[in-house]
């Protein structure tokens, strides 16, 4: 995988790439309260919370939560938004959370995982950070266990290309199971779709997927064509949704 430096990438257009409508948000806290405790409030770390398009919507449903982001220019626009006064944002990573041991009910790693230089230091710092039963939940990408977009098929070797950004599931329950972790479930959410064909075009046309920086340039552009003749054919379809993989482990 090549990394991405979003001080450098991504950052100005990512929140418009990346943005979740309401619909789809809701859609994926409510997977998060079904398997998270009950009782409220609940501590929270968003591990790697780029741009904060979760951050505020998790303190409104859980409680205070803290979104742990390593790029200047992603925390930059998160804290542009209007303030929660449950939310704050602090310079980390997943092996280096500024937070204190045992001080957190619950960690969000969302699409975050593969970003991640060292796992196993990031397994014993989330081990740290969070209390005795506290949850991981992990929305990740597998390479075993891969969401198939409509669009990938389009780009040459996009199948292949993607998922190889992505460890096989049991690789990862591994890393966490040998540290006393224990799954507590694994399934998928479908979230609606992000509305037309023509839609997902243009947001893809913004590159904010680790997917395209693993491309070179004739492949973008030949991918991108295709892309935009398929969606010509029918560019006011809804955009086709696929499921998307959710991995809750707990911290023994």
């Amino acid at each position: 995988m090549r990394r991405i430096d979003y001080d450098t990438e991504q950052y100005q257009d990512y929140a418009r790439g990346r943005a979740l409508t309401e619909q789809q948000r809701q859609t994926w806290i409510s997977a998060f309260a079904a398997v998270l405790p009950e009782r409220r409030p609940l501590v929270g770390l968003d591990v790697g919370s780029g741009t904060g398009r979760f951050t505020p919507a998790l303190a409104r449903a859980f409680g205070p939560v803290t979104g742990v982001e390593p790029s200047v220019r992603m925390r930059e626009i998160a804290q542009a938004q209007p303030p929660h006064p449950d939310v704050r944002y602090l310079a980390g990573s997943a092996e280096d959370m500024p937070v204190p041991s045992g001080s957190a009910d619950y960690a969000l790693m969302f699409l975050s995982w593969h970003h991640v230089q060292d796992k196993p230091r990031a397994v014993r710092e989330l081990t740290r950070v969070l209390r005795p039963a506290g949850r991981l939940l992990l929305r990740a990408n597998f390479s075993d266990h891969h969401p198939r977009p409509w669009w990938l098929e389009h780009f040459p070797r996009g199948f292949e290309a993607d998922a190889a950004l992505f460890q096989p599931l049991h690789e990862v329950i591994e890393m966490f199971t040998s540290e006393g972790w224990r799954v507590t479930s694994f399934g998928t959410v479908t979230e609606p779709s992000y509305g037309t064909r023509a839609d997902m075009l243009e947001r893809l046309r913004l590159r904010t997927l680790s997917f395209f920086a693993q491309l070179s340039p004739d492949e973008l552009e030949s991918g991108f064509r295709r892309l935009e003749q398929a969606v010509a054919a029918d560019p006011d379809a809804p955009a086709p949704v696929f499921p998307e993989p959710l991995l809750t482990l707990e911290r023994h």
